[in-house]
């Protein structure tokens, strides 16, 4: 038996690692931009849903975060905890279930969001944009059906 456990012969090779590489860095370059603002990247994915339910006239949930955002429930109870104490957020029980909590920005909250949803849409553009659109059409397709069959698992 070989020693060797890899099945790839350069890490450059596994596409496992380099989506890592590339969240990696992504994510780094958005945590630099948001990080005087005190709050974190799962923070301001929860405000920008929130921001983009609101826009769309549906109420927003925990729950209704919880699946388009793909983040875990804990994370997303405590990143609501502490928006609620930054005053970002106010979170209270649904009207017509009583197990659901409703998730609305603040003024405060609505204000940022629209100020660092250009910021971080700027980010997406500087990093995705030395690929054509052509390409950027087809990773956004690739990374969907990635997303769409692990929920489906």
């Amino acid at each position: 038996m070989s020693k060797f456990p890899f099945s790839f012969d350069t890490p450059a090779d596994s596409p496992g690692f380099l989506l890592w590489q590339t969240t990696t860095l992504w994510q780094r370059l958005i945590k630099q931009s948001i990080s005087h603002h005190n709050i974190s990247h799962s923070q301001f994915v929860i405000m920008a849903v929130s921001l983009w339910f609101d826009g769309q006239g549906v109420d927003v949930t925990q729950s209704k975060i919880i699946n388009i955002s793909k983040l875990d429930k804990m994370t997303v109870s405590k990143s609501l905890k502490k928006l609620t104490i930054l005053g970002l957020v106010e979170r209270y029980e649904h009207i017509k279930d009583n197990r659901t909590k409703t998730v609305k920005l603040t003024s405060n909250g609505k204000k940022l969001t629209r100020k660092l949803v250009p910021i971080i849409e700027g980010i997406d553009a500087k990093f995705f944009g030395n690929l054509a659109q052509k390409k950027q059409d087809t990773l956004v397709k690739i990374l969907r059906n990635l997303v769409a069959n692990i929920i489906h698992q």
